[in-house]
């Protein structure tokens, strides 16, 4: 396999990287700091070291916090010299003494349960000034200029799907997906049932 091929879910679970997560696709990472001046050093830092491999990972930083998410496969997957990107920037995160918060990571994405993607998608990309997504397999929105998490794609009623939404009455109903980090699914499950929420299978939950 070369260093560019994109790797299972297995594969990067074990490379053990600890302050990494992998959530709907690419992996994250989410370091603490003390004001915006060590937020942007940091962030400098691993925009060279990102130049130096020849990637270019998403940025977000804060005064309290610098995310970077690593994916360079079509699809949003990951490949080996994301993983050693990942490694070195852990390195810089230890080196300025940058704690990361893996339990802190977290992505939605509303889905729109339809029948009639292809007719109502033009209205939702005229309403959010979006572009149609043409790497993730899913496809649906982004918005190009970065401002609106728009995470919007459509799915299509299935009753033959691992996980199949209970029945409706409602021609086309939202959903939202949320993405934690494997080893956080059960606590926010629990937190989500203890807020007044309900598994619509017992046999979906994780064991």
């Amino acid at each position: 396999m070369g260093s560019s091929d994109a790797l299972s879910s297995a594969q990067i679970n074990a490379a053990g990287l600890s302050d990494w997560r992998q959530l709907a696709g690419p992996i994250r990472a989410r370091f603490l700091t003390a004001n915006f001046a060590e937020a942007l050093e940091f962030a400098g830092a691993v925009g060279e070291a990102s130049e130096r491999a020849g990637l270019a990972p998403e940025i977000t930083l804060t005064a309290s916090n610098v995310v970077v998410t690593l994916s360079s496969e079509a699809g949003r997957g990951v490949s080996r010299d994301d993983l050693d990107l990942a490694r070195a920037i852990s390195e810089l995160a230890a080196e300025q003494e940058l704690h990361a918060e893996p339990a802190s990571l977290q992505q939605a994405e509303f889905a729109l349960n339809t029948t009639s993607g292809a007719r109502v998608a033009g209205f939702y990309a005229a309403l959010l000034d979006a572009e149609f997504d043409r790497v993730h397999a899913n496809g649906g929105l982004v918005d190009p200029t970065g401002q609106v998490n728009t995470g919007l794609w459509w799915q299509e009623p299935r009753t033959d799907s691992r996980f199949p939404l209970p029945a409706t009455e409602i021609p086309q109903r939202w959903h939202l997906d949320v993405w934690v980090g494997h080893d956080e699914v059960k606590k926010r499950i629990g937190s989500a049932r203890a807020a007044g929420g309900r598994l619509v299978s017992d046999a979906a939950a994780p064991s």
